[in-house]
């Protein structure tokens, strides 16, 4: 692990040019240091802070990340088209709280304006937790579902899944009274989120990446009765 005392280099920042010590693995920072540091770096496109520590991302492989990260935001993308007032995001920073400041690797959030609890803050960021969180975890199975889930679940993310991509496993959280449950599948095989009516996702197809039935059941979810109230315009 990598020491905090580090040799300052200059690097841009707001006010002009000064000397910012660089991000490390390891590094024990609050979110302002972080973030301060992390904007001075554009090179670095994956950073975290949890539980005040700094997480560094590794290049991630085709088979054990990229494709499977594009496959679930694809699966969010469609859902999203079909509902308003749901908003997609990917790898975008989100401000949880003074030692958290994760970017996961996608999430979807309701509108303010429908009851929200995420919104857009400074620097584009987002503030506070979205509703639902997707983690894709190759090697990164025990930190997702250990140290992360902790932290979204202090900080009232409703739904957290899991696709562990090695393990060929898929973890479906709900926020049930502050502690997360593990749910399981519906007698026909399919998650069905609390939060995003409609939000179908058939985990027995996702694992071995039949997309088109993914998207099948996601378009089944939908057009269910219950999708049709969500989007209902209200008086």
């Amino acid at each position: 692990m990598a020491t905090t005392l580090q040799t300052p280099v200059n690097l841009p920042n707001e006010t002009g040019v000064g000397e910012i010590p660089r991000l490390e693995n390891g590094d024990r920072l609050t979110d302002h240091e972080f973030l301060r540091r992390y904007r001075a770096m554009p090179a670095v496109k994956k950073a975290e802070l949890i539980e005040g520590r700094v997480y560094l991302g590794s290049p991630v492989s085709a088979v054990g990340h990229g494709e499977p990260h594009a496959d679930i935001v694809g699966w969010l993308e469609c859902y999203c088209a079909m509902t308003p007032g749901v908003f997609v995001g990917d790898n975008s920073t989100t401000q949880l709280d003074r030692d958290n400041v994760p970017q996961p690797d996608a999430y979807l959030r309701l509108d303010p304006s429908r009851g929200g609890q995420a919104k857009i803050g400074d620097h584009g960021y987002v503030n506070n937790a979205p509703e639902l969180i997707v983690e894709v975890a190759a090697t990164s199975a025990q930190y997702d579902l250990h140290e992360k889930l902790n932290v979204y679940r202090r900080n009232g993310v409703l739904e957290y899944i899991v696709w562990r991509t090695f393990d060929r496993a898929v973890d479906y959280f709900v926020l049930d009274n502050s502690e997360y449950v593990r749910k399981s599948p519906d007698a026909d095989g399919i998650f069905r989120s609390r939060v995003f009516p409609g939000l179908w996702l058939a985990p027995a197809a996702l694992l071995i990446r039949d997309m088109a039935t993914v998207l099948k059941v996601l378009q089944q979810g939908i057009a269910s009765p219950e999708h049709a109230e969500f989007v209902r315009p209200r008086a």
